[in-house]
């Protein structure tokens, strides 16, 4: 009711596990404790937390504004919501070495199966963006061992994200990404390759987990799950997709209310209340109260 039955331990385990499989794992972004629900309830392997988004949400863009409280705090409120497996973005890791660490032990106790740091440098943009700046290799392997040796749980997921790719090309990106292994990232992610065959590249380079990111509007065409696995890639990520699918919805109804005076052409593509209740589970708590819930869920013209 309160929170799933699978603990925090149980979920590292379990992201561990399926990353071992060499199947490819879909992890949809959720943007609400809300929508991890969702995302569990329609099938999905895990739940991804976007730093994009979490800065979005606040009206930051994405260049490092946000802080490691406020990223704790809402991908805590998020994995608190699911049995499935959170990874979230820790940007740069909010710090020098010692706040990398102290980030890495703050997502830890906030319920979070692992997390990605990357090699921006402040201030940090999109991945799929021009004119990006790395830090150098060996700051950017600081980053990692301070990553890993800070972890409690030896089945938190430190995942080493490079953007080096798009400044100095896919070979010195490979030539990274074996370094940062070395550092002890436990999985890789690739920022902004540009087509399949880079993925296969990634992939017989490496013997760690891969992730691919599939963002709209970015760099790369939007791969199938099909065409990912045939390359070796272990999961995939679809960091701003409900994001943006929920904007834009709110954007066509304040149009619609705007333009009629009234929401009432829109209501049909809407959430039904029953649905919402449903989500939220409403029956769960009414069967520990049973003044929470004793009423009739009302229908479209009864609101």
């Amino acid at each position: 009711m309160l929170y799933p039955d699978t603990t925090p331990e149980q979920k590292r385990r379990r992201l561990r596990d399926m990353l071992a499989d060499g199947a490819l794992h879909r992890f949809p972004g959720a943007y609400t404790p809300l929508s991890a629900r969702l995302i569990q309830e329609k099938g999905f392997d895990g739940v991804y937390v976007s730093g994009a988004v979490l800065a979005n949400e606040l009206g930051f863009p994405d260049i490092g504004m946000t802080t490691l409280t406020e990223v704790a705090q809402r991908a805590g409120q998020i994995a608190r919501m699911t049995d499935l497996p959170a990874v979230v973005d820790a940007d740069t890791g909010f710090g020098e070495p010692m706040n990398v660490a102290r980030t890495v032990q703050e997502l830890e106790a906030a319920g979070l199966a692992g997390c990605h740091i990357e090699d921006q440098v402040n201030p940090k943009r999109c991945g799929h963006l021009e004119n990006k700046s790395v830090v150098d290799e060996a700051t950017a392997v600081k980053r990692v061992k301070a990553a890993a040796e800070a972890r409690r749980d030896p089945d938190f997921l430190i995942m080493a994200r490079t953007d080096l790719r798009g400044v100095e090309g896919l070979d010195a990106a490979i030539d990274r990404m074996r370094a940062l292994v070395d550092a002890g990232a436990d999985a890789i992610f690739p920022e902004a390759m540009r087509d399949l065959d880079e993925f296969r590249a990634v992939r017989e380079a490496l013997d760690v987990p891969i992730l691919a990111n599939m963002t709209e509007f970015g760099k790369s065409r939007l791969f199938t799950a099909e065409e990912l696995a045939g390359v070796g890639v272990n999961m995939v990520i679809y960091p701003v997709t409900l994001l943006r699918s929920a904007l834009g919805a709110m954007e066509r109804v304040l149009e619609a209310i705007e333009r009629d005076g009234t929401q009432e052409r829109e209501v049909d593509a809407m959430l039904t209340r029953a649905r919402l209740y449903e989500l939220v589970d409403y029956e769960g708590y009414g069967r520990f109260d049973e003044g929470v819930f004793d009423f009739e869920v009302p229908q479209r013209h009864a609101d």
